[in-house]
């Protein structure tokens, strides 16, 4: 995969951390998502206000970064939830990017601007935090009283790329919503943040690892831990078991930000080149679009084995340092750090080396413990929540 994205910064003190769920074709998990009407929302008013029940977290739409062309798909402004933090994580923030798939081509992505993942306007106006944003502290003990915000994925390229298609009328301006979305954040208390951490799932996944050094840079100079962790967001340029070629969906989304994007190596090169930083990786080698009935069961592991094999080979350069880690289980789930059957749900919930992903993210955030937990090749972990 040949992705276009702004060079790494090798001076810059990241952390990063990775909870990557592996797909492995990017077009068809799309086509399956949109199938299930994945995103799909009734259309509601900006202007609709409704009282938000216990535990809801109101969208606020970015009107002013729409000023500077920093819009969804369809023209429409970006928005966030935040939910503010308390006591000792008052000044401690969680930024988290939404997920969603991407779209590669002109059916896909004008299919988009009619969901909340290419238009404002379908979004819901109230959502749960849950897993790492949850303010719960039994399910999310290190983080429940930080400032806690989920920034809305409108842009269907990982917050990435600033172009203007003619011919389909769409806009590809993720860049400029990150740029907006986190100047705005700081504006309103996060630059004299003493922690920040970036994370994301799945396409916002992807997203954490390509934006990590930019968002170090807003404090560079600061007293401010700063570390990055993305679920779900490292895509290998390989094989997968069900014999499907992953990379050239992404090459094809790519190509159409990259006029703007920068320039730089693919994700797992970019983690290559992070070996300096804190990074955990959390994947899970399997996802539901690999559940394949027609495969011998035979063959099928084979492959899962081998593309399992690529996947921890691909983390090996960065995984030497104490300072990044690794969690990759062998599960049927997707956004583990989201889930709360995923993510602390005790007991019950995924562990390697009797240790579940709360407690391994804390153990790596905090530097409480090294954090470099691999797996046992599927099927052998019965501790697996197979959701998906």
């Amino acid at each position: 995969m040949k992705a276009r994205i702004r060079a790494v910064r090798p001076w810059l003190p990241l952390a990063l951390l990775l909870l990557v769920l592996v797909l492995s074709c990017v077009a068809q998990a799309a086509v399956n998502e949109q199938a299930n009407g994945g995103g799909r929302r009734r259309r509601r008013s900006p202007r609709r206000s409704t009282a938000a029940a216990d535990g809801m977290v109101p969208i606020t739409l970015l009107k002013s970064a729409a000023e500077k062309g920093a819009v969804c798909m369809d023209g429409t402004p970006p928005a966030y939830h935040l939910d503010p933090g308390s006591g000792a994580g008052n000044n401690s923030w969680i930024v988290n990017l939404e997920g969603g798939g991407w779209c590669n081509n002109a059916r896909t992505c004008k299919f988009r601007t009619r969901t909340r993942h290419g238009s404002s306007d379908y979004m819901e106006r109230h959502i749960t935090f849950s897993g790492i944003m949850s303010a719960s502290p039994a399910s999310n003990p290190d983080f429940y009283s930080w400032n806690r915000v989920k920034i809305r994925y409108c842009d269907s390229a990982s917050f990435a790329g600033d172009n203007f298609d003619k011919g389909t009328g769409l806009y590809f301006r993720g860049q400029r919503i990150w740029d907006a979305a986190i100047q705005h954040l700081l504006s309103i208390g996060m630059a004299s943040a003493d922690q920040v951490l970036l994370t994301g799932c799945s396409a916002g996944g992807l997203a954490a690892i390509l934006h990590c050094d930019q968002f170090s840079a807003f404090f560079a100079g600061k007293n401010t831990t700063v570390k990055c962790l993305a679920d779900a967001g490292l895509f290998l340029d390989a094989y997968a078991y069900t014999g499907c070629l992953r990379g050239p969906q992404l090459e094809i989304l790519l190509r159409r930000n990259r006029s703007h994007a920068g320039s730089g190596p693919e994700p797992a090169a970019q983690l290559h080149r992070s070996s300096r930083r804190h990074l955990v990786l959390l994947p899970s080698e399997r996802n539901r679009q690999h559940q394949d009935p027609h495969l011998p069961a035979k063959r099928s592991l084979r492959r899962l084995a081998g593309f399992r094999d690529q996947m921890v080979a691909s983390v090996k350069a960065f995984s030497g340092s104490r300072s990044n880690g690794l969690f990759i289980n062998s599960c049927f789930a997707h956004c583990q750090s989201e889930l709360p059957a995923t993510w602390n749900d005790a007991p019950g919930s995924p562990a390697v080396q009797n240790k579940g992903i709360a407690k391994s993210v804390g153990d790596w955030y905090f530097g409480r413990a090294e954090v470099k937990a691999i797996d046992c090749p599927y099927p052998c972990d019965n501790t697996c929540r197979h959701i998906i």
